[in-house]
């Protein structure tokens, strides 16, 4: 299997180019590959792109064949051979042939997930493999997001204003008896019975009672919760590994754990011990070995150790992504990279970094960047 560098080099051949209003690919060298004749453009994904022409959107290969004519109104990049697109305010999937395995009759898309794709119709959420079949009918309430796609092979689902699970025949192997429910994490489920939280195992049953004034999802093997107003951490036994002492508690990334004491917060490790000191505003979880701080009012990151390896300076930003993070200076975006370099804060706008490219708006154009701060396009 390809490393996620490999593969984002190989899409990376070809990088959406823009030139004026017009939209092409060219290469890292900037030399233009596909005409700049689209009036929007995607990266290239799983060896095509979308493109769109007349307002609807197609897709192309690498050599500028349009393989699916530009006739939607939205398509989605190719994932695991599929894509999401929409006509006419309805949505369905297509293959890398342009086939629409799942018609375009639907309401609304979520993702794959499990091969199993769960979708809106008349109301009523169902689900539907990537034949097209809908295997689990439709008959689940939709109400604000409040459902989920399958996770751990299990999906949760409401009725009658009750939560419950299923699996993937749509047996009920879980009742819909519960006010709230989070998918399962780690093999156990966050439900809130008779007003308390606890946890729930696949096979429905009570592995940590409700006992809980709230609780947060398992990650790294512990789950936060709070009980008579403090918070702690719990195993996946129901042992209360850091006693409920805490304001406040966010879930463990990377070994390390946000937690607030005294109105600041500090970061824990997962025997309890206080391993970074308590005197931020607010912190985020530790991603790729950096956290974000706040310290009167302005952002930084720290390391493990609780180094400040980022000053406070800036006025907002993001977690880092394929070693670079987007930060906020003076009203604009830029971004910090690992390597030791900075893409300077000149950008209203700025995406994460995904498969090595972040998109950027200036001056009311959009257009991408590399990590090195290459710009592809020319006004």
């Amino acid at each position: 299997m390809q490393s996620i560098e490999a593969q984002n080099s190989l899409e990376l051949d070809l990088i959406p180019y823009r030139k004026g209003q017009n939209w092409g690919y060219c290469n890292k060298n900037k030399k233009i590959v596909i005409p700049c004749k689209y009036e929007d453009a995607m990266p290239f994904s799983e060896g095509l792109a979308a493109v769109q022409l007349k307002e609807k959107w197609g897709f192309i290969d690498k050599t500028g064949k349009q393989v699916i004519p530009c006739k939607y109104d939205y398509a989605a990049p190719f994932e695991n051979g599929l894509s999401a697109v929409s006509i006419n305010k309805k949505y369905g999937f297509i293959d890398k042939t342009g086939k629409e395995v799942i018609p375009c009759k639907y309401d609304r898309h979520y993702s794959f997930s499990d091969g199993l794709v769960m979708m809106k119709l008349n109301g009523k959420l169902g689900f539907v493999d990537k034949t097209g079949k809908e295997v689990i009918p439709f008959k689940y309430d939709y109400e604000n997001d409040e459902v989920s796609s399958f996770r751990e092979g299990l999906a949760k689902v409401k009725v009658n204003q009750k939560f419950g699970f299923i699996d993937k025949t749509g047996k009920e192997v879980i009742p819909c008896k519960y006010e709230e429910a989070d998918a399962f994490s780690e093999g156990l489920a966050k439900v809130k019975y008779n007003g308390k939280y606890g946890f729930i195992d696949k096979t429905g049953k009570e592995v940590i009672a409700c006992k809980y004034q709230k609780v947060g999802f398992f990650s790294e093997g512990l789950a936060p919760v709070q009980f008579n107003g403090k918070w702690g951490f719990v195993d996946q036994t129901g042992k209360e590994v850091v006693a409920c002492k805490y304001e406040d508690a966010i879930v463990f990334k990377e070994g390390l754990a946000p937690v607030m004491l005294n109105n600041r917060y500090g970061f824990i490790d997962k025997t309890g011990k206080e391993v970074i000191s308590f005197k931020y505003q607010y912190v985020y979880n530790f991603c790729e070995g950096f956290a974000q701080v706040t310290l009167n009012d302005k952002t930084g990151f720290i390391d493990k150790t609780g180094q400040l390896v980022i000053p406070n300076k800036y006025e907002g930003g993001y977690d880092f992504c394929e070693g670079a993070a987007p930060v906020k200076l003076n009203g604009k975006w830029g971004f910090i990279v690992k390597a030791g370099k900075e893409i300077p804060c000149k950008y209203d706008e700025a995406d994460s970094f995904s498969a090595g490219l972040a998109n950027v708006t200036l001056n009311d154009n959009s257009g991408y960047i590399d990590i090195n701060g290459t710009e592809y396009w020319e006004d």
